[in-house]
């Protein structure tokens, strides 16, 4: 006959064991949160089985009640691990309901019939009965486990409950000899061993489970990182053939940028060889026509440079910055429109004694002129045009001011890109491109182009440098002195 405290001791360590094993599972696999129910629930049998070891000859009704109680909570516990494991409704509040009325009758039946172990052995068998059944209607419903998997689990549950059935039958038939609560004797190994053998099939079969969950988990992200690894390749190969594309657009820009800097240096040559031609045969011309021939060829001799800096793709223009006296500068703006029309209009305030300017003369005086331009152009033929040049702490301020039309405030964010014009302005005035090429040269130099209303209508239009030697503290504005 096997021993009933043998059968015990083995079921306590299967049991520990297989709870401290679901444990270390669940610390090591968090996200799968059905873990830590099937190591509280193997581990509320282990405490249950070592209630049941230490009982003694006489042990009081409360203890039978809750090492059994014990050991039912533990079967609850892996059948909902199970349902969530299975992501399956986990019938929580049927489970515990159940748990509650065996509960109620074990109390009743240690009070009433102390002795009689058959009628608690009839209430264990049919809650597990409802208990198996319940985890056997979960697996026949899964169809994330593979299906031989899920029948052998069954089969686990299935031999329990015939187990169950079978050992209840055998009480009723042949009862024990009336002797107190302490009832439990060798003759119950059997049922204790097969108990133990169960319990270690179903951790067998749930490991399995698990296992096979995590593998298929690590097949699929394999998948996906194969896949984001075929888009990010595909994505590399559209890349490259973008840049290649851009490449080739970009060496055909150049060359068609060169092509065109060489036919603009065609008739700029003509131009200037008319106006020359024209300065040596016309000796008698008027000074006003002979300031306006020297104003052509200032614009040629500008524009040339301009197109050798930025056209031709020589490495020998580019940005040429150099100490630059403010009023020489004024000077020079005076001239061009002097010579070309529009200096009658213009206003200039002489430069605060001391202000210096560090930046490329032609590319300055250009982004200037180009603002004037704007300025003469969308003003009223009578009105003036400011220019004054500031120095507030550590910039220089070059200020346009006009009286025009002025600046809707839904197109300011967007006046100074190309091609870009004022909804207010008239069709054919202008292209757009004057501003953008003012910032553009004007960003060589590190500074912008910022716009402004002006009180009273008008537009400010102010160029912004870094000064060389800016004063700690801001000036005190005064009232230009036009001229």
């Amino acid at each position: 006959m096997l021993d009933l405290r043998t059968i015990f001791a083995l079921g306590v360590t299967t049991a520990a064991l297989e709870g401290v094993t679901w444990l270390l599972f669940w610390i090591a696999w968090r996200r799968l949160d059905a873990l830590k129910y099937f190591a509280a629930g193997f581990s509320t049998m282990s405490i249950a089985l070592v209630l049941m070891t230490l009982r003694g000859s006489e042990v009081p009704a409360w203890w039978i009640v809750i090492d059994n109680l014990l050991i039912k909570l533990g079967l609850v516990l892996i059948a909902i691990g199970l349902s969530r494991f299975l992501e399956q409704p986990p019938r929580t509040k049927l489970m515990f309901g159940m748990v509650a009325a065996l509960l109620l009758a074990w109390i009743a039946s240690v009070q009433l019939a102390p002795s009689n172990v058959s009628v608690r052995f009839l209430l264990s068998a049919m809650f597990t009965l409802g208990m198996m059944s319940l985890m056997s209607l979960s697996l026949a419903r899964d169809r994330s486990m593979p299906r031989m998997l899920r029948w052998v689990m069954i089969a686990v549950l299935v031999y329990y409950m015939v187990i169950s059935v079978v050992a209840t039958i055998l009480e009723f038939r042949a009862p024990p000899d009336p002797g107190g609560l302490a009832l439990l004797g060798d003759r119950h190994a059997w049922y204790l061993l097969q108990g133990n053998i169960v319990l270690t099939g179903m951790f067998a079969s749930l490991i399995l489970m698990v296992s096979w969950r995590l593998s298929a988990d690590l097949r699929a992200n394999n998948a996906a990182l194969l896949d984001e690894i075929e888009q990010r390749r595909r994505l590399e190969r559209e890349l490259s053939a973008s840049l290649d594309t851009e490449r080739q657009l970009r060496e055909e820009q150049a060359d068609f940028t060169r092509l065109v800097s060489h036919e603009f240096r065609t008739p700029l040559a003509t131009i200037r060889n008319a106006t020359e031609m024209i300065g040596l045969a016309g000796r008698g011309i008027d000074p006003d026509a002979r300031d306006r021939l020297t104003g052509i060829s200032q614009s040629l001799d500008r524009l040339s440079a301009l197109i050798d800096r930025f056209l031709s793709g020589s490495d020998e223009g580019g940005f040429h910055p150099e100490p630059l006296p403010p009023d020489d500068l004024l000077a020079d703006v005076m001239l061009h429109f002097d010579m070309v029309g529009g200096g009658d209009r213009l206003r200039v305030c002489p430069a605060e004694v001391g202000t210096e300017l560090r930046a490329d003369a032609d590319m300055l005086l250009t982004a200037i002129i180009n603002l004037i331009d704007n300025a003469l152009k969308y003003a009223p033929p009578d009105s003036p045009v400011e220019l004054a040049i500031l120095a507030d702490r550590d910039t220089a301020i070059i200020r346009v001011s006009d009286r025009g039309i002025g600046i809707p405030d839904a197109d300011r964010t967007r006046i100074g890109r190309r091609f870009v014009r004022a909804s207010n302005t008239t069709p054919g005035t202008g292209t757009g491109m004057g501003l953008y090429a003012a910032r553009r040269l004007v960003s060589y130099h590190g500074g912008e182009v910022v716009l402004a209303p002006r009180p009273g209508g008008g537009t400010i239009a102010e160029i912004r440098l870094p000064s060389t030697n800016a004063s700690p503290e801001p000036r005190e504005q005064k009232e230009p002195e036009w001229h």
